[in-house]
């Protein structure tokens, strides 16, 4: 997964300024108990550059975010676990200080005006129009940092950017035309299509049986939480005209139409009562908070639920989902209700018995079972092939391959002009392609698909260039490390 997004986000080693306040209203991310073995919490020292912990941990939550922003939901700290991510950052993070080092000794430098230039573009910073240095303050604070940390991080981000400039390469007019050529080649060709779904099965209970036994720790419970919980329902309290003139006033902006257009007073007195009554029911709530911290409360309901059924909303949901046994959170505003949560226990996943996975394993063991037969049934197909003629097709020919969805054709004619072969067979979700090329020809060139040729063969080149110059850096700095896993 991770040579997929190395693949597919253009190289993540240079990550542009703004993936440097990605986590503005996203939080840090805990990665558990690790040892820090030089002073002052420095994990590396990359030629005269000291990385230190803080670093370390920006750098993981960024890619952390970047995970959760592709998979959604799926993604959570045990994949992340499961796939090093922890050293994904740090290796990351050693690549940007080589660049970094390599800065230093151009003497590059990043000015405080520019730096500025960069924080007033923030959309998080911005009120009313403009950028507002107590909201900027503010936002930091929420996100356990300050200015001279972010701004120290946005600077080292801009460093970076300014070294891949220098670097920065483009095709020349003779390699775009060529490309082009060679893009949108087109190939004549002769198609059978194979489709799992009609493979016909013969299966047994010793069959499915086998099948789980083997694959048991793949069928596994739902991860749930011992939770406690306090609701502090909503005032619907009323408020004179000069309170509600008055809150409007100072926050007029967020009080907008669907069309972005901000409201009226009178149009946005119902969501200003609502707000005040929010603002209120929260000052009752965090002194419901305190009390339960400090046990002078007990707390209404407690309750077992798993991750998938936590009533909370998403980013709620995750914020408990990654608490530890003990975190009591905040409250935070569900529907009607404030909410209080303390998470008791974390129950983790255990594999299900056959009878409660059976279903899961016999749906999982057709697929298997079909994919299995349907390449026995193509290999031999391909052996003696009789495919029907499609004629000429390019990549982009994807409305021309009969039962194929549009997709798949796609799918099917990137393989086909990546194959090197004129006779074979290519697996398109549930179904097989075989394919037989007849003939191949290059395109006219076509000055309309140049840009998008050019974009596509400047970040190939100018990822290679990236690439083979911190594999130089390499060997140029010396890179001393201090971290160790517990795990």
């Amino acid at each position: 997964m991770i040579t997929w997004m190395q693949r597919h986000k253009r190289w993540l080693v240079i990550t542009i300024w703004i993936s440097t306040i990605a986590f503005v209203g996203a939080g840090f991310v805990g990665w558990g108990s690790y040892d820090y073995g030089s002073k002052g919490g420095a994990v590396a020292v990359v030629g005269d550059r000291k990385i230190l912990a803080n670093e370390y941990q920006r750098e993981y939550s960024s890619l952390y975010d970047q995970y959760a922003r592709i998979f959604g939901e799926q993604f959570n700290q045990e994949m992340a676990d499961k796939l090093n991510l922890k050293d994904a950052a740090y290796k990351l993070l050693i690549q940007k200080n080589l660049i970094l080092s390599f800065a230093d000794e151009l003497g590059l430098d990043i000015t405080n005006e520019e730096i500025a230039k960069q924080l007033v573009a923030i959309p998080g910073f911005i009120k009313d129009g403009k950028f507002d240095k107590d909201t900027y303050i503010k936002v930091l604070s929420q996100n356990r940092t300050n200015p001279t940390e972010f701004e120290g991080t946005l600077k080292r981000d801009l460093l970076l950017q300014k070294v891949e400039s220098i670097f920065k390469i483009e095709a020349n007019p003779v390699e775009l035309e060529n490309l082009n050529k060679l893009l949108f080649s087109q190939d004549d060709i002769s198609i059978q299509i194979l489709n799992s779904e009609d493979v016909v099965l013969n299966i047994t209970e010793e069959d499915i049986s086998k099948y789980w036994e083997s694959n048991k720790n793949n069928y596994k419970s739902e991860p749930a939480f011992e939770i406690e919980t306090e609701e502090v329902s909503l005032l619907s309290e009323t408020f004179t005209d000069e309170e509600i003139a008055e809150n409007y006033s100072k926050f007029r902006i967020d009080y907008k139409k669907e069309d972005g257009k901000i409201k009226s007073l009178e149009e946005a007195k119902e969501d200003i009562v609502l707000a005040l009554n929010e603002k209120a029911t929260k000052k009752i709530a965090l002194k419901k908070y305190l009390e339960l911290k400090k046990g002078k409360d007990n707390f209404e309901v407690k309750a077992t639920i798993f991750r998938s059924k936590l009533p909370f909303g998403d980013e709620n949901n995750k914020e408990v989902a990654n608490s530890i046994p003990g975190d009591l959170l905040k409250p935070f505003l569900v529907g009607d209700k404030y909410v209080i949560v303390k998470v008791i226990n974390k129950i983790t996943p255990k594999v299900l018995s056959y009878e409660k996975a059976r279903t899961l394993a016999l749906n999982d063991y057709k697929k298997v079972a079909r994919g299995l037969q349907i390449e026995k049934e193509a290999s031999k197909a391909l052996e003696n092939f009789k495919g029907k003629e499609i004629g000429l097709v390019s990549r982009d020919s994807f409305e021309k391959i009969e039962g194929l969805s549009q997709e798949e054709a796609l799918t099917f004619l990137n393989a086909l002009f990546s194959s090197t072969e004129k006779k074979g067979k290519i697996s398109v979700g549930n179904k097989v392609v075989l394919y037989k090329i007849n003939s191949a020809k290059l395109s006219s060139y076509d000055s309309k698909k140049d840009e998008a040729i050019k974009t596509t063969i400047n970040n190939l080149l100018n990822q290679e260039l990236m690439t083979n110059f911190v594999k130089n850096l390499e060997k140029r700095y010396e890179v001393q490390s201090s971290i160790t896993s517990k795990e």
